[in-house]
């Protein structure tokens, strides 16, 4: 980890599901920090992807990096403790997808996760008032959930903006993850928002030829020189 103030997290959304475990051992090995997973249920977002088995495999596989799960799934939770169970290091959530956000919070933390909140581009951030401090995570979707390769929505570094003066205003340490059209062209303009952990999904794993082992380490270097200039 070149540089511990900011991690990247590639999303296994765009990754090769035939060979899941080979292609994320290539993606750590270039230099990610994390991996985050998209959980959908065609039902709060129109896509189905993958549930804890995925997770467990990975781990099972020898997968010893950060596991980060975004779980876009109504209702949460039910599913947490499984995730759990499966070697989930962060769960982040949507607010609007739980009946009791702060119980739901409790849940993820009873589970041995770190639990976190997810707001999507419309999603104002009032609940924030009443739960930062019991979060370790705050994810920014920069595009509507649902689907990988969006256009990036610019509004949403206001939003950091905000969420950064909110946690540093407390003074807590909590991460800001932003999930949606992020990559080397633009990484340094949303850590300049106050965002230190980001997702990418096509603009890794769209990288180069899929024949190429070292594929990924291109784009992770070239998002690590901008983030330098950060």
């Amino acid at each position: 980890m070149s540089n511990p103030a900011y991690l990247i997290a590639p999303s296994i959304l765009s990754a090769n599901f035939a060979r899941l475990g080979e292609e994320v051992d290539n993606v750590i090995k270039a230099g990610a920090d994390i991996v985050h997973f998209d959980v959908m249920d065609n039902h709060y977002v129109p896509n189905l992807t993958i549930g804890p088995l995925v997770c467990e495999a990975l781990r099972k596989h020898g997968v010893t990096a950060p596991i980060d799960v975004h779980l876009m799934v109504k209702p949460v939770d039910r599913i947490i403790p499984d995730f759990a169970k499966a070697g989930a290091t962060y769960i982040t959530f949507h607010p609007e997808a739980s009946e009791h956000i702060d119980r739901t919070i409790g849940l993820i933390r009873e589970a041995g996760c770190k639990p976190g909140l997810v707001f999507n581009p419309a999603t104002p951030l009032d609940v924030l008032e009443w739960t930062l401090e019991k979060l370790d995570m705050v994810l920014l979707m920069s595009v509507n959930p649902g689907f990988g390769g969006q256009k990036f929505i610019p509004h949403v570094l206001e939003k950091a903006r905000k969420v950064r003066q909110m946690i540093d205003a407390r003074g807590l340490d909590i991460r800001i993850e932003i999930d949606g059209g992020v990559g080397p062209a633009n990484i340094r303009e949303v850590a300049q928002a106050g965002v230190d952990t980001f997702v990418a999904g096509s603009a890794v794993f769209g990288a180069g030829k899929e024949t190429d082992p070292h594929r990924y380490d291109s784009v992770i270097a070239a998002m690590r020189a901008e983030l330098a200039k950060a």
